[in-house]
C-alpha cells in the first residue's frame, strides 16, 4: 500500500538493524539503507524519552546532503529500569548484571524515530512496559552464551529465547521493544504521502 503512495520519495533508513530493515519490508516501504557511524553519547541531564530522542536526532545529524525528495529515518531504543538507562552491555559480566536487574520485575522500553527531510525534522517516541519472570542464573548464562546480546539495549532481544521463556506480559507495542514503533512510522509516512 505504501509503495505506490511513496513513489515520489526516496526513503533512507539509517540503521544497520536487521529487525528495522525487516519491518520496513513488511510495511511495503521502498527504502535504501545508509549507515554512518556516530558516537552514541548523550548529555547526562537528559531523562528517559529525551535520551532516545536525542540519539535519534544525533544519528540524523551526520547526513547533511539530503535532496528535496529524501526522507531520512533514524531511530534509537533505550531500556529504562527505575529511570536509569541501560545501554548495550560491554561484556558478559555487564549483560549478566543487566538481566539480573530486570529479572522478576518490569521495565520500560522507549523507541524514538526521527524523520528528516531537506526542510523539516519530526521526532516521535513510543513506550512499552515489559515484565520479566524471575530468571535463574543458569537461564541468564545460557542466554548470554548462546545469543551474545552485546548489541542490544538492556542486554536482551525480546524476539530471542529470553523473550520466549522470560517475558510474562507487555503493555504497549511489541514492535517498539524490537526497535521500531511500526504503527507510528506507518501513520507518519501516510501523512508525508498525502501532503
Amino acid at each position: 500500500m505504501l509503495k505506490s503512495q511513496l513513489s515520489k520519495y526516496n526513503i533512507i533508513l539509517a540503521s544497520g538493524s536487521p529487525r528495522r530493515q525487516q519491518f520496513f519490508k513488511e510495511l511495503d516501504i521502498p527504502f535504501t539503507t545508509q549507515v554512518k557511524p556516530v558516537e552514541e553519547v548523550f548529555p547526562e541531564h537528559l531523562k528517559e524519552k529525551e535520551i532516545a530522542e536525542y540519539l535519534a536526532v544525533l544519528k540524523a545529524s551526520v547526513f547533511n546532503e539530503l535532496k528535496k525528495n529524501d526522507i531520512l529515518i533514524t531511530g534509537d531504543t533505550i531500556v529504562l529500569r527505575e529511570g536509569i538507562c541501560l545501554g548495550k552491555p560491554k561484556d558478559e559480566n555487564e549483560a549478566t548484571d543487566m538481566l539480573r536487574s530486570l529479572s522478576g520485575t518490569h521495565h520500560d522500553v522507549i523507541t524514538s524515530v526521527c524523520f528528516t527531510t531537506s526542510k523539516t525534522q519530526l521526532v516521535m517516541s513510543d513506550l512499552t512496559k515489559v515484565y520479566f519472570k524471575k530468571l535463574s542464573d543458569a537461564e541468564i548464562k545460557f542466554y548470554i552464551q548462546n545469543y551474545q546480546p552485546f548489541d542490544k539495549a538492556g542486554g536482551y532481544g525480546i524476539q530471542e529465547w529470553i523473550g520466549a521463556v522470560g517475558v510474562t506480559k507487555i503493555e504497549g507495542s511489541y514492535n517498539t521493544v524490537m526497535g521500531l514503533p511500526t504503527h507510528l512510522v506507518y501513520k507518519t509516512l501516510i501523512e508525508f504521502a498525502t501532503q
